[in-house]
């Protein structure tokens, strides 16, 4: 069984919600990006996106383009990114991973040999935010041979797209919060509760929500509907602030306190 798979079943059979956190790859820098996953990980995350740095991002708001940036100067890469995934499971982190990334790299890397990277490296999930299910077919075949789920992204603005997508979809859903690109967010679309119901009747497959969620009380406004939380820019950001303390190594644990203890606020 896939990763996701059991950490959701787990998690159902305790009445849980998964904190989803994402990270950019790199930034810094990868050996400190390694050192965050198992931070993250006791500090109460129950999966991580592994975000990959481009330098054209579709849906990222300010606050990742900024970490994008900033990994980018250091020519991190995809192979890279996977590779982060290996060292922090050779670290003894056990959460499952999800690749976050847009489609261009994968392509330009070949898909085969990405695949053959990726499911030897520890990666359990993927999502590409700019492939529609439209143009899918061969890269979920490819996933589905390896056992990574190929994760969708529905927004409200789906509207009739949302059945097509969910019941394709494998791991879980990924629902759009608001409107636009990532970013910390007061106030969430009009009709997100609708939306919600719309998306869990369309799918026996967990839900997630993200895209805007960064506070213990905007978390916990969602559990009450969804299966997992994901937070992105909020810990982006958290980790963005620690930038000074991280590559000090004399400050470096106070960096990583700084990133676990907002996420163990998020976590409650």
């Amino acid at each position: 069984m896939n990763l996701i798979d059991t950490a959701f079943a787990s998690l159902k059979a305790e009445g849980r919600t998964a904190l989803i956190p994402f990270l950019t790859m790199g930034d810094p820098d990868l050996k400190t990006s390694v050192d965050i996953i198992k931070t993250l990980e006791l500090a109460g995350a129950d999966m991580i996106e592994l975000g990959v740095p481009y330098s054209d991002p579709l849906a990222d708001g300010p606050v990742i383009q900024r970490a994008s940036e900033r990994a980018l100067t250091n020519s991190i890469t995809l192979k890279d990114c996977i590779h982060v995934a290996e060292k922090a499971r050779e670290a003894g982190v056990n959460i499952p991973f999800i690749l976050f990334t847009y489609y261009n790299p994968v392509f330009q890397f070949g898909l085969d040999a990405f695949f053959e990277l990726v499911q030897s490296k520890g990666i359990s999930g993927l999502i590409i935010p700019d492939l529609p299910i439209e143009e899918d077919e061969e890269v979920r075949q490819l996933a589905e041979a390896v056992n990574v789920h190929l994760i969708p992204l529905v927004a409200p603005t789906s509207k009739d797209r949302v059945v097509r997508i969910s019941r394709k979809a494998k791991g879980f859903v990924y629902c759009v919060s608001s409107l636009g690109v990532t970013g910390e967010r007061a106030d969430f679309h009009t009709s997100i509760n609708e939306f919600l119901a719309t998306v869990r009747e369309a799918t026996d497959l967990p839900i997630a929500v993200g895209f805007g969620i960064s506070s213990r009380e905007q978390v916990e406004r969602f559990e009450k509907q969804c299966d997992g939380v994901i937070v992105g820019s909020a810990i982006v950001r958290t980790i963005e602030d620690a930038i000074p303390l991280l590559q000090d190594e004399s400050k470096r644990e106070a960096g990583l306190k700084q990133i676990s203890d907002f996420v163990a606020k998020l976590k409650g």
